[in-house]
C-alpha cells in the first residue's frame, strides 16, 4: 500500500462519531478563527485585486467570494477566500508541521461545502480530516522542506484535497488520486519575503483551489500518481532533503492533530511572537517609557532570524516580518495588532530609533527546540543600568498556552467587524459555535454573510 493508499483509506473509511469532542471543538474554533482573518483581510489590496482578476473569468455560482460576498465557482472562491484570509497575519499555523492550515484546507472545505450543500457535521469532518493528512505531511517534511518552500502553498495541497474529496465523497480510489493531482500542483517559494510580494497570498490560495481541483478531477475519474509522495521522482525526492516517514502515520486515528492548532494573538509572522510576549509581559511589569529603554537582546532560533531579520522594514506587510521593528512597536505601544501595524506607525521616528537598539541572538539550546517548541527569550536594558528578562516556550495561543475562548471570539469579532454588521458577526459566531446541528452550510453564508 503507497502513503496515499493508507491516507485515502482512513480519511474514506473515517465518520464524524470518530472524532473526539475536542476535535469537533477545535475544528469550530479554527473555522470561526478562519472567518474573522479573511473577512477582515478581504478588504485588503491582494484580496480586492485577486476577486477582480478572477471575476474576469466568470465563473458558475457554485459557492460565495468572501470578498465581495457574490456567488462564483467553488474553485475561485476557495482560491480568493484562501489568499484573504492570509493577508493580515493573524491567522492559525501549526507548530511542528509550520503550516497555516486553516488558510488552505478551510477555504477549500467552505466552498465546497457551499456547494455541495453539505452539513455542518460533514464540515467539520473534511477539516478535521484535512488537517490530519496536511499536518502530517508537514511534520514528515519539516524542517529542511521549509528552507526553500512555504508550506502552506506546498503541504497545505494535499489537506485540501482531503477536505475537498470527502466532501465529495471520493472512494479510496479516487482520494489517492487526488492526492497524486495535489503533489504534482504543490508550489510556494520563499523568495516572495526579500521584496514583501504578495504572492505570499496567492499560495493558500492556489493550494486551497489546487486541493478542490484535484479532488473534483478525482471525482470525474482523472488518474494521477500513487506514489506521489515517496516515488522517486514524488514530493519527497523533489522537494525534501530529509524526512521523517515515521511521523506520516504515528498514532492515526488515535490523536487528532487539529487540537494541536495554534491562534495567533498578535497580527505578525508566528516567528515573533514569542518575542512579543515576553516584551509585553515586560512592559507590563516595569511601566517604563520607551525613551528609557537602553537596549532589547531578543534570543531565539535560527529559523525566526532567517525570516524576521529585517532591519528596515519599508511596507507595512514587511514590518510583520521585522523582528526588531514588531519589537519596537510592542514596546512603545504596549500591542501588536491590526491597529498597530498601521502606515503611520511604520515610519514613527520613535520607534524606527528604538527598532534600531534591538539585539538579535540565535541561542543554541533554544534552537535545538525548534520546530516542536518555539521559544524566545528577551532582556531588556534600562538606561539606570538594570535588566528585565523573561522567556516563553510556549507563545500565548498554543495548546500549552491556549487563548481563552473569550479572547478568540473578541478576536473574530473585531476582525469581521471590519467587513460586516456586529450583528452579523454574532449571528455567523452562533452558528459556527452550534454547526453540528445546521443543516446546510449554504444557509450559514446565507443568512450571515450575505445581503449586509
Amino acid at each position: 500500500m503507497t502513503f496515499s493508499q493508507a491516507f485515502a483509506n482512513f480519511v474514506v473509511n473515517h465518520s464524524y462519531e470518530q472524532l473526539s469532542q475536542q476535535a469537533i471543538h477545535l475544528t469550530k474554533l479554527s473555522l470561526l478563527d478562519w472567518l474573522g482573518s479573511t473577512l477582515a483581510g478581504g478588504k485588503e489590496k491582494p484580496a480586492l485585486l485577486l476577486s477582480h482578476t478572477l471575476g474576469q473569468f466568470g465563473g458558475n455560482q457554485q459557492a460565495t467570494d468572501l470578498v465581495t460576498r457574490q456567488k462564483t465557482s467553488a474553485h475561485y472562491a476557495a482560491m480568493i477566500n484562501g489568499g484573504a484570509s492570509h493577508i493580515l497575519e493573524v491567522d492559525d499555523v501549526h507548530k511542528a508541521s509550520i503550516l497555516h492550515a486553516g488558510a488552505s484546507i478551510i477555504p477549500a472545505a467552505f466552498a465546497v461545502a457551499e456547494w455541495k450543500q453539505s452539513s455542518g457535521k460533514q464540515l467539520i469532518e473534511a477539516i478535521a480530516l484535512g488537517f490530519e493528512v496536511g499536518i502530517r505531511i508537514g511534520e514528515a517534511v519539516t524542517p529542511s522542506h521549509y528552507e526553500i518552500f512555504h508550506t502552506t502553498g506546498t503541504v497545505g495541497t494535499f489537506g485540501a484535497a482531503i477536505a475537498a474529496g470527502k466532501l465529495l465523497g471520493l472512494t479510496v480510489e479516487e482520494m489517492t488520486h487526488a492526492l497524486g493531482s495535489a503533489g504534482t500542483q504543490a508550489a510556494g517559494l520563499w523568495e516572495f519575503i526579500e521584496d514583501g510580494a504578495m504572492s505570499k497570498q496567492l499560495h493558500p490560495a492556489k493550494a486551497a483551489s489546487n486541493g478542490v481541483l484535484s479532488a473534483v478531477l478525482a471525482k470525474e475519474q482523472f488518474t494521477a500518481a500513487s506514489r506521489i509522495l515517496e516515488g522517486r521522482r514524488g514530493f519527497f525526492a523533489g522537494m525534501v532533503k530529509e524526512v521523517n516517514q515515521e511521523l506520516l502515520f504515528d498514532n492515526l486515528g488515535d490523536h487528532y492533530k487539529i487540537v494541536e492548532n495554534t491562534f495567533k494573538i498578535h497580527s505578525c509572522c508566528r516567528h515573533i511572537h514569542p518575542a512579543l510576549d515576553c516584551l509585553q509581559a515586560i512592559v507590563a511589569e516595569t511601566g517604563a517609557k520607551t525613551e528609557e529603554i537602553r537596549q532589547i537582546i531578543v534570543e531565539t532560533y535560527q529559523v525566526a532570524l532567517n525570516i524576521t531579520n529585517k532591519p528596515d522594514p519599508r511596507s507595512v506587510f514587511e514590518s510583520k516580518f521585522s523582528l526588531p521593528y514588531s519589537c519596537a512597536l510592542m514596546a512603545t505601544k504596549g500591542r501588536a495588532g491590526l491597529d498597530e501595524f498601521t502606515v503611520e506607525n511604520l515610519f514613527d521616528p520613535q520607534i524606527r530609533q528604538l527598532s534600531n537598539q534591538v539585539v538579535l541572538r540565535v541561542d543554541p539550546f533554544i534552537d535545538r527546540l525548534y520546530p516542536a517548541q518555539w521559544p524566545a527569550r528577551v532582556t531588556v536594558h534600562y538606561a539606570d543600568c538594570t535588566a528585565v528578562t523573561k522567556e516563553t516556550f510556549y507563545p500565548k495561543g498554543d495548546p500549552e498556552n491556549p487563548a481563552s475562548e473569550q479572547e478568540l471570539m473578541e478576536k473574530f469579532l473585531t476582525l469581521a467587524q471590519k467587513s460586516i454588521p456586529l450583528e452579523a458577526a454574532q449571528h455567523l459566531a452562533n452558528q459556527v459555535g452550534e454547526l453540528e446541528v445546521v443543516e446546510q452550510v449554504s444557509f450559514l453564508i446565507e443568512t450571515s454573510l450575505q445581503n449586509v
